[in-house]
């Protein structure tokens, strides 16, 4: 009877297995939170109001009973999500907004990385660890642990912090794969940094370049003149290798070490732990790149505006989801990237999402001032709204209008061709007097493009980018 109901999406028939003992009672509610019938009935449940900025940053607790947010207003705030009920507030003592606050484990509720401490009478204490140069993007918190943590900023460092001592201690320096000179020094500012859950001495780090770099903080190598780290990983979409063009604005691991990286303008990408590159991709071995041809996309998004977080959801990591410039919440099942749930989630943009750690709720934030949470609650099943391809199409054109040009050998040539014709245009006219002629001929050559076409004899565009 197992075998027969296997891999069900419906959840009526989890609560008939339910109801025969085929399930434990504690195998039940991760079946049912991963139906995909509860996915489509999630609707609003209600918006958090408290801040006078907008929310940049929100996580919930160990227990999911409490959410940490942060915000442009520098106010960091502890909410009773269920009664959408501000518990708490005070001013994080930064200088400029807040990008991430997170609620230590094993504090009792009592530690948020800023970093600040709640103490028994209500009061905080707020003290200052160390500084990057730069923005702080990005916080990871070991998940055993009550005291340690690590940061990424902009300056391109990995910091590790103890909150046993009051300092911290620099790790590395992320820099990039083309620097090979002995002179260079070519920094990377990093905007996500995110700890493997199955093994926490994996940090996996990502910014302003195409690759997601991981790292074994037992063995980082540190080029002593540099300070530069040594990858054990790196992970890259194929078509995207050696572009300058895009970076790593999110990543997310999956309990089974799973890394999801989600680019600037680009899509989301899903990495198993043996599609990476290993310590160098360069260059690309041309076999490693053909076997990443089949690496998992997800899209319809637009990730262009802000920084998106991406975030999985479902007890077994069944789901991913990003918000999108056009203020949408996107949820595609793990495996296939089918869409399966699309909601309006902001009048402007959707930043950050974060799921429940028990129950099928989460809660998301974006330009507006508000945090809304969501939960299955809806008595009917929503379906895709009737323009998701419009809004899908829409996010396309404009990840292509501002995507790099793209020209094939022809035109190539034939801009070449131009450039010179006109250049001996001018030579010719000035050696005559002719500015008549001159002014005639310049004006057919100047763009060298116009109307013409960008196929080759049997209509097949052969593409050659430019950078």
């Amino acid at each position: 009877m197992v075998g027969v109901y296997k891999n069900s999406e419906n959840g009526l028939l989890e609560f008939f297995k339910r109801e025969l003992s085929v399930y434990h009672p504690r195998v039940f509610p991760r079946r049912i939170s991963a139906s995909q019938t509860l996915i489509e009935k999630i609707d609003l449940y209600g918006k958090l109001n408290g801040h006078r900025g907008c929310v940049n940053t929100i996580e919930f607790n160990s227990t999911g009973e409490l959410l940490v947010s942060g915000s442009d207003d520098r106010q960091v705030m502890l909410w009773d999500w269920a009664k959408q009920k501000l518990k708490f507030s005070f001013p994080s003592g930064h200088l400029d907004n807040i990008f991430q606050a997170r609620i230590v484990p094993f504090s009792n509720d009592r530690k948020i990385v800023m970093l600040s401490q709640l103490l028994e009478n209500g009061s905080v204490e707020t003290r200052r660890l160390s500084k990057h140069q730069g923005r702080v993007c990005k916080l990871a918190v070991e998940p055993a642990s009550p005291y340690i943590f690590y940061s990424c900023g902009e300056d391109a460092f990995v910091r590790h912090y103890d909150l046993r001592s009051n300092s911290s201690t620099k790790l590395f320096y992320c820099s990039s794969f083309a620097e090979h000179l002995p002179n260079s020094c070519c920094p990377i500012a990093l905007n996500a940094i995110v700890i493997d859950p199955r093994n926490p001495n994996y940090l996996a780090v990502g910014g302003a370049d195409a690759y997601a770099r991981v790292y074994d903080i037992r063995k980082y190598q540190v080029n002593t003149r540099t300070e530069a780290g040594s990858p054990v990983n790196c992970f890259c979409a194929h078509h995207l290798i050696q572009r300058d063009d895009v970076h790593v604005t999110a990543l997310a691991y999956s309990n089974t070490s799973e890394l999801l990286v989600s680019y600037n303008d680009e899509l989301i990408y899903l990495f198993q732990k043996n599609m990476g590159f290993g310590q160098n991709p360069m260059p690309p071995a041309s076999d490693r790149v053909q076997e990443l041809a089949d690496v998992q996309v997800y899209s319809g998004h637009r990730n262009s505006q802000t920084v998106k977080g991406v975030s999985f959801f479902g007890p077994n990591d069944d789901y991913v989801m990003s918000g999108s410039d056009c203020g949408h919440v996107f949820f595609w099942k793990k495996k296939g990237g089918q869409l399966v749930c699309l909601m309006s989630g902001d009048r402007h943009v959707v930043n950050q999402l974060e799921s429940h750690p028990q129950i099928p709720v989460l809660a998301t934030c974006g330009i507006e001032k508000s945090i809304k949470i969501w939960a299955p609650s809806s008595n009917d099943i929503t379906p895709l709204p009737d323009n998701v391809n419009e809004i899908m199409e829409a996010n396309r054109q404009g990840r292509e209008n501002n995507a790099p040009v793209t020209l094939t050998p022809d035109v190539i040539m034939h801009v070449l061709y131009a450039r010179r014709r006109q250049a001996q245009v001018y030579i010719e006219s000035s050696n005559r007097g002719d500015n008549e002629s001159d002014e005639d001929e310049r004006g057919g050559y100047d763009s060298g493009l116009s109307g013409y076409d960008l196929s080759d004899e049997d209509g097949n565009s052969r593409e050659c980018n430019i950078s």
